[in-house]
C-alpha cells in the first residue's frame, strides 16, 4: 500500500496512441481505479502506462511509474506522480510485481506476457500472496484457458481463483473494489 491506499498495477501495450480505442481504455481505467481510491502503477512510458497515468492524473489520483535506465532515450510520461527507476529490464519487472496489491493485464504483446506470467507464476508458487488479476477485455481469453486446463492436470485448480476477465473498466474496478472489502 502507498499513501494507505491499495495499489493497482496496470501492464498493456507500450503502443496505442491518444485518441485509440486502447487508449482511451487505459485512460479510463486510470480515471476509474483514481476515483475508487486506488494507486496505479505501471510501467512510466507510452501507450497504456501514459494512458492510465494521464486519466489517474485527471481524476486527482496518485500513479506510480517504474522505469529503466536501460531504455535509453525513453523518457517517463508527464503524467506520473513519482518514478522509480531500475536498473534493469528485470528489476523493473520485479518492482512492478511487487508493488502490485492487485493486477490488470490489457493487450499488449510478449512484454505484457512476460509480465503477467511472472505475476500467475509467483502466485502459483506462493512466492506472492493470492491477488487479484483483472484480463480488460478478452484478449488473453486462450492463454488462460490453455495455461488453466494444463495446471488443472496437476491439480492446481485454485490457480485461477482471483482472477477475472472484465469486459469495462468500470467492471473492472468493481471486482477489486470488491475484492479488497472482502480481504479487510
Amino acid at each position: 500500500m502507498r499513501h494507505g491506499k491499495h495499489i493497482i498495477t496496470i501492464f498493456g501495450s507500450s503502443l496505442p496512441a491518444s485518441g485509440t480505442r486502447e487508449y482511451e481504455t487505459a485512460y479510463d481505467l486510470g480515471l476509474q481505479l483514481a476515483r475508487a481510491g486506488f494507486v496505479v502503477c505501471n510501467g512510466g512510458y507510452g501507450g497504456v502506462m501514459e494512458a492510465s497515468a494521464r486519466g489517474t492524473s485527471d481524476a486527482g489520483g496518485f500513479s506510480l511509474g517504474v522505469t529503466t535506465g536501460f531504455y535509453a532515450g525513453q523518457s517517463p510520461n508527464k503524467w506520473l506522480s513519482e518514478v522509480l527507476e531500475t536498473a534493469t529490464p528485470i528489476d523493473r519487472l520485479l518492482r512492478l510485481v511487487h508493488e502490485g496489491d492487485g493486477y490488470v493485464i490489457l493487450p499488449g504483446g510478449t512484454g505484457t506476457l512476460l509480465e503477467f506470467a511472472a505475476v500467475w507464476e509467483m502466485i502459483n508458487k506462493e512466492i506472492l500472496s493470492s491477488r487479484p488479476v483483472v484480463f480488460l477485455g478478452d484478449f488473453w481469453h486462450s492463454v488462460i484457458s490453455l495455461v488453466s486446463a494444463e495446471l488443472v492436470k496437476e491439480g492446481r485448480k485454485n490457480a485461477t481463483r482471483h482472477f477475472l476477465e472484465a469486459d469495462s473498466p468500470i467492471a473492472c474496478v468493481e471486482f477489486l473494489t470488491n475484492y479488497f472489502k472482502v480481504q479487510q
